[in-house]
């Protein structure tokens, strides 16, 4: 079962987002939250998979939120108003494993949520085209980064992207867990980022994934 929480200042949206939630039968609702603040707290004290987070939130707005919560133990989608495109990647430095307006498609949206819960990494078109139309910090020094990766690091690097574990990529590529860490390790020290999240990001920026 995929424990979600659902961050939302409107309790229109937050009841609209429980209701097509609680129908599906891989998904319970856990929790639900008005504002940032109580969505940090909610998230610590409710331990969901997956939560549904808003930027425009009174209190603490969502990147704040995000600040404070910690990634590895709750995946978090945004789901946002379409004028929210500025968010995008911060929320993704962040930590956010997706990015989703509210027009989204209903099924579209349960499908996300459990894409994300499976470890892949989910945005919509339009965030990803902000993302990619975004100026690179150091163009440049990006290129060389890229530049630097062995073929089976491209590869390991796209499979990152796709939201593969170790594990999974392991088996994709035939080799231990153990030589997959090392390809790990060497991707996040040439790309100079720090995490998964932001490999992935880099990744789909420079149109590796």
């Amino acid at each position: 079962m995929i424990r979600v929480l659902i961050a939302d200042d409107h309790p229109v949206v937050r009841q609209g987002l429980r209701t097509l939630l609680e129908i599906q039968h891989d998904i319970a609702v856990v929790g639900e939250a008005g504002d940032g603040a109580e969505a940090v707290e909610l998230a610590r004290s409710l331990s969901p998979d997956v939560l549904l987070l808003d930027l425009k939130m009174p209190v603490l707005d969502g990147l704040g939120a995000l600040a404070e919560i910690d990634a590895r133990d709750v995946r978090v989608i945004v789901l946002t108003s379409v004028s929210d495109r500025a968010g995008v990647t911060p929320a993704l430095r962040a930590g956010a494993m997706g990015f989703l307006y509210k027009d989204v498609d209903p099924t579209a949206l349960v499908q996300a949520i459990r894409a994300v819960h499976g470890g892949q990494m989910l945005l919509a078109p339009e965030a990803a085209e902000a993302v990619l139309a975004g100026p690179a910090s150091t163009p440049g020094a990006d290129a060389a980064s890229a530049g630097l990766l062995t073929e089976r690091e491209r590869e390991v690097l796209g499979l990152i992207a796709a939201g593969c574990s170790n594990r999974e990529i392991a088996r994709r590529l035939a080799v231990s867990e153990k030589t997959v860490k090392t390809h790990v390790s060497n991707v996040l020290m040439k790309l100079g980022v720090q995490d998964r999240t932001q490999a992935a990001l880099f990744a789909v920026r420079h149109g590796l994934a």
